[in-house]
């Protein structure tokens, strides 16, 4: 199936535009290894040309074409990309195959939720309209006081490689609901569907510079931008680390940001369950996406009574997993997104055996597979709570395990990490469920499963998982600012001071 990779350039003001220092990036296809085109890598020079773009965009007719549009104006726009994104679902599925390496049929329910959230939020840019102006019950009769909620402003949008395209969504489609104008910079390690998405804008006439996309090199695009003074917020999705860096930059001039960071995430399965069901959540809850999810449930908490039996089932299952090119009917687990990723991944396993774990399966290259960067699944017993895969994010596909005898065993070894950002309980003890769902130190609680996201409910995390939060009514806030209108309504002079027409 011969895909080809559309041959693009930086999106400014919206056209696209070369970078001002002309250089480029290779993209690999992870399952290959070949290299199958390019993208432009902007610097800093180019992300003064956006960040201008987008002022001008906010600016524009004091505001009327965006900013102080109504949320009916921006709806349309919004309504306008999911209807595009849904046309050309199939080329972007194989785009995102190809770049990232997740199996099409997976990447293609990603195209699906692009769509689903762009529309979720012309909905909410609609109802913005109606909450305006909200009054506030104040405890004077002589004021009267309402909330108008106004766009922060310019917004720099930093994503990872994951998601490219639903992650960079995520951020999008709830910023342009809000009336920001924005500057996205996607992962270079996977930014074609990003770019596909600034032609999807240029065609639906969404104004110019109400969109700038920038794709290129951290250091070299992501950090000017998140230091810009004329960027007014950065939403980042990514490493630790990395948004580490983007705060203490963002702290010099007081400029707010929201964080999605890593994670190292428990599933903690009780002794009563339906041991198949709750193998094959376990499965998906670690290996999804090829088991590179921030929030991928990577630690395993097992009831020692159930142990031997479950990871037995488990292993079958992981065996049962085809392997293979993402395009390849069928294909449940693709290669990790990089040959960097891939060579981490497995120093976390031969790390973990010369600490004393044992790999009880997988941990290698699959051997139908010469090429590719691809990894098995990988079960890994015996570890300590002091050992790097049990304290570590992967971002690959490792599952360790752990067994505890006593429920507040399970909830010290599940909160016994620096993360905090999902969680999950397989248990048919609904009581139990329940008090450990409030036991867990973490943004996103399963019960019964792993991993299920949707757009109407919110996302984000505890601890070094980060702070604010994405999705939902939540995730329009996010690009919101408050300003509160207080009007004083007596005819009769305030008083405070005397007079001096009555000396």
């Amino acid at each position: 199936m011969a895909i080809n990779v559309p041959n693009r350039q930086l999106f400014i003001d919206g056209d696209w535009r070369e970078p001002v220092l002309k250089k480029r990036i290779p993209i690999v296809n992870p399952a290959t290894e070949e290299i199958i085109g390019d993208i432009p890598a902007a610097t800093a020079e180019d992300v003064e040309l956006a960040v201008a773009a987008a002022r001008v965009a906010l600016s524009r007719n004091r505001g009327k074409d965006w900013a102080s549009a109504s949320g009916a104006v921006r709806a349309k726009y919004l309504r306008a990309i999911a209807a595009k994104i849904t046309e050309r679902k199939s080329e972007l599925a194989k785009l995102e195959a190809i770049d990232c390496g997740k199996p099409l049929e997976e990447a293609a329910w990603d195209i699906d939720d692009v769509a689903g959230c762009f529309e979720y939020y012309a909905d909410l840019a609609e109802g913005l309209d109606a909450k305006q102006r909200a009054p506030v019950s104040l405890p004077m009769e002589t004021f009267k006081s309402y909330v108008l909620k106004e766009p922060i402003g310019v917004v720099g949008l930093i994503t990872p490689w994951n998601y490219p395209l639903l992650m960079a969504t995520w951020k999008v489609a709830p910023a342009l609901a809000a009336g920001c104008a924005a500057i996205l910079k996607p992962s270079e390690l996977s930014s074609v569907t990003c770019l596909e998405l600034a032609e999807v804008c240029r065609e639906v006439g969404l104004p110019p510079g109400v969109l700038n996309i920038l794709t290129g090199l951290g250091p070299e695009a992501g950090a000017p931008l998140a230091s810009h003074p004329d960027v007014d917020k950065i939403a980042f999705t990514g490493s630790t680390a990395t948004g580490s860096k983007i705060m203490a930059a963002a702290a010099q001039i007081v400029k707010p940001v929201s964080l999605e960071l890593g994670g190292k995430s428990p599933i903690v399965v009780f002794e009563d369950v339906d041991l198949d069901k709750a193998a094959e959540w376990t499965v998906f809850g670690c290996f999804w996406t090829n088991g590179q999810i921030c929030s991928a449930t990577s630690r395993l908490i097992l009831h020692e009574s159930i142990a031997a039996e479950f990871l037995d089932r488990l292993v079958k299952w992981c065996k049962n997993i085809k392997i293979s090119d993402p395009l390849e009917e069928g294909c449940r687990l693709g290669p990790v997104v990089s040959r960097g990723q891939y060579e981490k991944v497995l120093k976390f396993t031969s790390t973990a055996k010369s600490e004393g774990a044992t790999i009880l399966s997988g941990g290698a290259r699959p051997k139908h597979l010469k090429k590719g960067f691809f990894i098995e699944p990988t079960i890994i017993t015996d570890v300590t709570t002091s050992m790097q895969v049990w304290r570590e994010e992967v971002f690959g596909p490792v599952l360790c395990v752990k067994t505890f005898s006593t429920e507040d065993e399970a909830i010290e070894l599940a909160n016994d990490t620096h993360y905090g950002l999902g969680a999950a309980v397989i248990s048919n003890d609904v009581e139990r469920c329940d008090r450990i769902s409030k036991a867990f130190q973490a943004g996103i609680v399963w019960i019964n499963c792993s991993q299920p996201c949707f757009t109407q409910a919110p996302w984000g995390g505890k601890k070094r998982s980060g702070f604010g939060r994405e999705l939902g009514a939540w995730g329009l806030d996010n690009y919101l600012s408050v300003k509160q209108v207080t009007q004083y309504i007596s005819d009769e002079p305030w008083g405070w001071y005397q007079s001096p027409s009555k000396l």
